[in-house]
């Protein structure tokens, strides 16, 4: 029992020692960046009320959500998606402004997956909103900011996936087909299940010109000429408008000169149907799923009582750091930390040394000195937690500077330090 206890359920885990350190500062640049194109950070709770997620919102299911009741009987949730807790606060606070806005979030989100499924049940999302605009350069700019996180992040090797809701949505409209064969379609689609498109429509009184722009969704993956020939198979407008929509945002991130890290996809899909418009995903070498994932979604904050259109994206951190470690691209740490080692008696003499050294900003840790464990014991612990020195009181007027890489040694008067 005592064993188990030390380790955590399926889908967590733990993130420690230098893992860790680096999540933070990859974390830490991009929050940086975010503020550089003047996004404000906001901060939502990990747990809201139930019905902030429930159908009507359009994220998952209720059964993939951690629910619980507080002791007033309400139902709570761990959140499983940031966006509707974004989107209930900035209805709460800025009901009333008029002037797009722009947040910046980082968050964890809780999905109770199935343990078949390899997926954790908790993961880290920084993302922006950009909430009170409906226009096309709204749609570029978060496409843009997505490849440019990316790009700070280190990855070299990456492409952003582009498609449009509408453009699935009109074509299911005109051809007349209920939610629950649509959501047959959806995933046959997403899971570029051919064989199985073509059966299913096969199976429907569809016009023969519709049931071959269908079957082609899954198909139409590639340059923008993608578009181009999707335009030439529809009369239909609502479709139509989506294509024109998707050609200006890529032509407006040819002004940012990032084209050719975008791809057009119009059989991409998305399971949160409070996306109303453009959605796009980012994927790269190391890792099965998406490292960014983002889209529009002008309705979802009228369901908090502010209409305002809205587009966003979430960087999932997790996945972005598997991709990191195993392209071998590293995240460099400043590892700058000293350990002011000193026997018991000169614990004063080690309190007024660190107290001089954090006025100068440097990082240190007071370690009292246990005899049983030799010096090279603590160059191994050194070594295993990030620390690069080691300063070695031997009374009141020297010590001992070690480099903990190198293993070289040097005595010193404290008043040198």
């Amino acid at each position: 029992m005592k064993m188990n206890l030390l380790h955590t359920p399926d889908g967590v885990r733990d993130i420690y020692n230098v893992e860790c350190a680096k999540k933070h500062t990859l974390e830490k640049r991009l929050r940086a960046l975010l503020r550089l194109y003047g996004y404000e950070e906001i901060q939502t709770p990990s747990f809201e009320f139930f019905d902030i997620f429930n159908t009507e919102r359009g994220t998952v299911s209720s059964r993939e959500m951690f629910k619980f009741i507080d002791r007033d009987g309400n139902t709570l949730v761990l959140r499983p998606d940031i966006t509707p807790s974004i989107a209930r606060a900035v209805a709460k606070y800025y009901g009333d402004e008029q002037i797009p806005m722009r947040f910046a979030y980082t968050g964890n989100t809780f999905k109770n997956n199935t343990s078949y499924q390899g997926r954790m049940r908790e993961i880290t999302q920084l993302g922006a909103e950009f909430i009170g605009s409906a226009d096309v350069w709204a749609d570029a700019e978060m496409i843009a900011l997505s490849i440019e996180l990316l790009l700070e992040a280190g990855l070299k090797e990456f492409q952003v996936d582009m498609g449009h809701v509408s453009f699935f949505k009109a074509l299911m409209e005109e051809a007349c087909i209920d939610e629950e064969t649509e959501e047959q379609i959806r995933i046959l689609i997403e899971n570029k299940n051919y064989f199985g498109i073509e059966d299913l429509l096969d199976k429907l009184n569809i016009e023969d010109e519709l049931k071959e722009v269908i079957k082609r969704l899954p198909k139409w993956f590639g340059s923008v000429d993608i578009i181009r020939e999707a335009r030439a198979m529809t009369k239909n407008e609502k479709a139509l408008c989506a294509l024109d929509r998707l050609e200006m945002i890529y032509e407006i991130l040819g002004s940012y000169g990032l084209q050719n890290y975008v791809t057009i996809d119009l059989g991409m899909l998305t399971e949160y149907n409070y996306y109303t418009g453009v959605i796009f995903r980012g994927y790269t070498y190391g890792t099965g799923d998406a490292v960014v994932k983002g889209g529009r979604y002008d309705s979802l904050l009228g369901q908090f009582g502010k209409k305002a259109a809205s587009v966003g994206f979430a960087v999932v951190i997790d996945q972005l750091m598997l991709a990191l470690s195993r392209q071998k691209i590293d995240i460099p740490l400043k590892a700058v930390t000293t350990m002011i080692l000193y026997p018991e008696t000169q614990i004063k003499t080690a309190i007024l040394l660190s107290q001089k050294m954090h006025r100068n900003k440097q990082a240190t840790a007071l370690m009292c000195r246990d005899e049983s464990q030799t010096i090279t014991d603590y160059m191994t612990y050194s070594k295993k937690h990030q620390l690069l020195s080691i300063y070695h009181i031997l009374d009141d007027q020297q010590l001992e500077q070690i480099d903990v890489r190198s293993g070289s040694m040097k005595k010193c008067l404290l008043s040198e330090i």
